[in-house]
């Protein structure tokens, strides 16, 4: 098992809230982006795996037949039941369960996503795999993950404040041995049997009104925020945010924009 906290349901779960009113500024232009790469028909039965709050899969659903969204945060696929309902979305189902054993039957989707979920599987090799095998045969895969902290001005301004107030928090290196690296990416994805594997870089940027307002948004939304406050607990907390408020009140310009960047994995299941 990953010592990686981030591959556990639990902190999903306590995030859940704030990742689906926060964090849809962030994702969904990249939900975007993997919908345009997979060429989606008013016929495709899609599945979308650590599906979250539903950012893929409710964008997915007014272009397919069928959405079915798993996830192991089982209060996130409640969020995502509430937003179907909200946007009049019949066609998308729930499971909750694990993306590196897939409740379905071979060659059942024609298109499968899985939106900066997989990168963070305890074994990624099985993530693949299990995506494939329930592709139909010429079907499609996206998978997405983050670029290197250092190629994101926005998750570097996070981590300085994270710094700011706690000198033992360091700004990850970049881990090349992870989807990080592009070439690994590739790799893994053709060792599972994709075939035409490309990987894409795309960058989206987002700008706040102000540091406060950014704070507010990222503190919400950040999984790993969330459980440094679940571990320092509220007196502690309330003394490190105050520091990270201040580093950035000092160091964000208001409605600046700020770039993030993701790679695109995309591959085809052989035809026989």
């Amino acid at each position: 098992m990953s010592g990686n906290p981030l591959a556990a349901a639990e902190p999903w779960d306590l995030v859940a809230d704030g990742y689906a009113e926060e964090a849809l500024a962030i994702m969904e232009p990249f939900s975007a982006r993997a919908l345009e790469l997979a060429g989606l028909s008013q016929d495709s039965q899609v599945l979308d795996v650590a599906a979250g709050p539903g950012t893929l899969s409710l964008l997915a659903a007014g272009q397919a037949a069928r959405v079915t969204a798993l996830d192991f945060a089982e209060h996130m696929l409640e969020l995502l039941n509430q937003a179907a309902t909200a946007a009049g979305h019949a066609n998308i189902e729930t499971h909750v369960g694990d993306g590196q054993a897939l409740p379905f039957p071979d060659n059942d989707f024609d298109a499968g996503f899985s939106m900066f979920g997989l990168m963070f599987f305890p074994d990624r090799a099985k993530g693949f795999a299990e995506l494939r095998r329930v592709l139909r045969p010429g079907g499609v895969a996206v998978v997405s993950s983050w670029a290197p902290v250092v190629e994101s001005p926005l998750m570097r301004m996070m981590f300085g404040a994270m710094a700011a107030a706690d000198p033992g928090i360091q700004e990850p290196q970049p881990n090349y041995l992870s989807l990080e690296n592009p070439e690994v990416f590739a790799t893994e994805m053709r060792a599972a049997g994709f075939a035409g594997v490309t990987i894409q870089r795309h960058t989206t940027e987002l700008a706040w009104n102000s540091a406060d307002e950014m704070w507010e948004k990222m503190s919400r939304s950040s999984a790993p925020m969330v459980l440094l406050r679940r571990s320092l607990g509220e007196d502690l907390w309330a003394e490190r945010s105050a520091i990270m408020r201040a580093y950035l009140a000092q160091n964000y310009r208001p409605k600046t924009p700020l770039a993030t960047t993701a790679f695109l994995g995309i591959g085809h299941k052989p035809t026989p």
